[in-house]
């Protein structure tokens, strides 16, 4: 008998154990697996949601990108979701009434999370209070979102091309377009194997030795000529040189400056010629006038016109010269004829 109590006493130590084993190996995994530490260690908040695309209890909530919780419920709340979390103590400070909570996913698969912004101010929430939400789908929805339009985006693309939209639907299906890209291909290869060759300009430029000596000795007399340039030498060299020259062509840019300054403001004859409407007008009456004389003079009117229109006129001018050159030929021939001077004193 005492031996059977003995063992009854040992095995009971040996449940004893077994159990307080099992409460701390389930203890541990709930501390490393779980969110948030111990349940003691986690303090409870709440969000509603208008859709938590398939968010069940256990999963996770971030801080900023870090595992700081669990969901513990998801229930209805009249027309929307309320979604009952479980957060770490330790991040209370950075959950305020500033923080906003949003749905998210762990992967391109859709697996929903809560992510929840730190609140930059503002009062840290008491337990059970409500998150402000937001309806964005986090970052990886986006990428997923992103990523499912680029690819509706290239099916399209790859229809188009089938049906030989575009140039390079065209070049796929055009037989015509495809042989004239082939031809233009066969083109470039032929060009290509003539400069290759030493063929042309272009090939015996790469491979005759003296077109190479040419282009650089002529390289060589263009960084000489420079080099001149540089150091003040020729005209050239002077005119980008000689500070006086500098200061000769920036005052003429001035006094140019200044000149067309005048003329801009009305000062001067050129600036009044082209500024005062007066005498523009002045000048537009004497051309009108001109205009009018040379007019009247092209049709006979007046002397002159009547000198440059009239023949008889000017025959008779004509005559007239003629006899006064006569006359004065007549003259030269014999003066005494023409020209007696008789000198009387006394009246004798």
């Amino acid at each position: 008998m005492p031996r059977t109590r003995s063992i009854g006493w040992a095995q009971l130590k040996i449940g004893s154990i077994a159990i307080v084993a099992m409460v701390l190996a389930s203890a541990l995994i709930l501390a490393v697996g779980g969110q948030g530490g111990f349940p003691w260690e986690r303090y409870p908040l709440k969000a509603r949601f208008a859709d938590v695309q398939g968010m069940k209890t256990g999963a996770v909530v971030r801080i900023a990108g870090k595992d700081v919780g669990k969901v513990t419920g998801v229930d209805f709340a009249e027309s929307q979701i309320e979604v009952t979390i479980e957060v770490s103590q330790d991040v209370r400070h950075m959950i305020t009434d500033q923080s906003v909570a949003s749905m998210g996913t762990l992967s391109l698969l859709g697996e929903p999370l809560i992510a929840i912004s730190p609140g930059t101010g503002g009062a840290p929430l008491t337990d059970n209070a409500y998150l402000r939400t937001s309806d964005s789908a986090g970052m990886i929805a986006d990428a997923a979102s992103s990523a499912g339009k680029t690819l509706d985006e290239v099916r399209q693309l790859l229809t188009d091309i089938r049906a030989g939209k575009g140039t390079a639907g065209k070049l796929v299906t055009d037989d015509a377009v495809y042989t004239e890209f082939t031809a233009l291909l066969q083109s470039a290869s032929r060009v290509a194997a003539q400069v290759h060759s030493g063929k042309g300009t272009v090939g015996a430029l790469l491979n005759d030795p003296a077109a190479y000596t040419a282009m650089k000795a002529s390289l060589d007399d263009l960084q000489a000529m420079t080099a001149k340039i540089r150091r003040g030498e020729g005209p050239l060299g002077q005119l980008f040189a000689d500070e006086a020259l500098a200061k000769s062509m920036t005052g003429t840019a001035a006094n140019l400056e200044t000149m067309t300054g005048r003329v801009a403001r009305g000062e001067g004859t050129v600036g009044k010629l082209l500024n005062e409407t007066e005498l523009y007008d002045r000048l537009d009456a004497l051309t009108a006038r001109l205009d009018t004389l040379v007019s009247g003079v092209s049709k006979g009117e007046g002397t002159a016109g009547m000198l440059l229109q009239d023949k008889a006129l000017y025959d008779n001018m004509n005559e007239a010269a003629t006899s006064l050159n006569e006359l004065i030929a007549a003259i030269k021939a014999d003066p005494r004829k023409y020209l007696t001077v008789r000198v009387s004193i006394f009246g004798g």
